[in-house]
């Protein structure tokens, strides 16, 4: 594993603050493990976990039963706990609260490869100052987005809340406790990709980027 710098765009590693790369979906459109797809020379869910390195405390893989066993050696990971089984990403959010109750997480989903580590910062800063749940907004579709978002430790008992009473959605909850909407420089960050078509096409302008980038 690569060596992580403390700091980028001027934002230190935040005390408390737990990362969690979140990889434990079924990925049924894609057909494949979506946590596996590698955009950036590595398999997306380590390239989001050491992005996350410089600015957390610590880090997670977020995952289920079958993936546990493919983790590689010296990345920290959770299993989501089985009595959260099939409820979708807020089972990651409550099995990492269940272990850390008094930690604030960051919590990133392996579907966006355009995210960057400058925009990371940015969002950090925005959680910061705040000092309230906050998400990524796609302004497009008007919703949060659950799996680019910071979730405080004040909020686990309002998300088991809503556990116990069946009601599974992040976005629901989101709009109930009125998150702070981010609204990233580059739209492009809210970005997932969900289909082959999706990735293929993510594939050409990663490429076209990076043609750019080095001439």
């Amino acid at each position: 594993m690569s060596a992580s710098k403390n700091n980028i765009q001027g934002i230190a590693r935040v005390p408390g603050l737990y990362g969690l790369v979140v990889c434990g979906g079924q990925s049924s459109r894609m057909g494949a493990d979506k946590s596996l797809l590698c955009y950036h020379e590595k398999p997306q869910r380590y390239h989001i976990y050491e992005m996350l390195e410089p600015f957390c405390e610590s880090v997670y893989i977020s995952c289920n039963e079958k993936q546990e066993t493919g983790i590689a050696d010296g990345y920290r990971f959770m299993t989501d706990l089985p009595l959260y089984h099939n409820i979708g990403p807020m089972a990651a959010l409550l099995t990492a609260f269940a272990q850390f109750p008094k930690n604030d997480l960051l919590m990133i989903g392996c579907d966006y490869p355009f995210l960057t580590a400058a925009e990371l910062a940015e969002f950090i800063l925005t959680c910061r100052n705040a000092n309230h749940t906050t998400a990524f907004y796609d302004q497009p579709g008007n919703s949060y987005e659950p799996l680019l978002a910071y979730y405080p430790a004040a909020v686990y008992g309002n998300i088991h809340e809503m556990y116990t009473n069946q009601q599974y959605s992040l976005n629901a909850f989101l709009n109930r406790y009125n998150a702070v909407k981010y609204f990233p420089a580059d739209e492009m960050s809210n970005r997932g990709i969900d289909t082959y078509n999706d990735l293929l096409i993510a594939n050409a302008i990663l490429k076209e980027k990076a043609s750019y980038s080095h001439p």
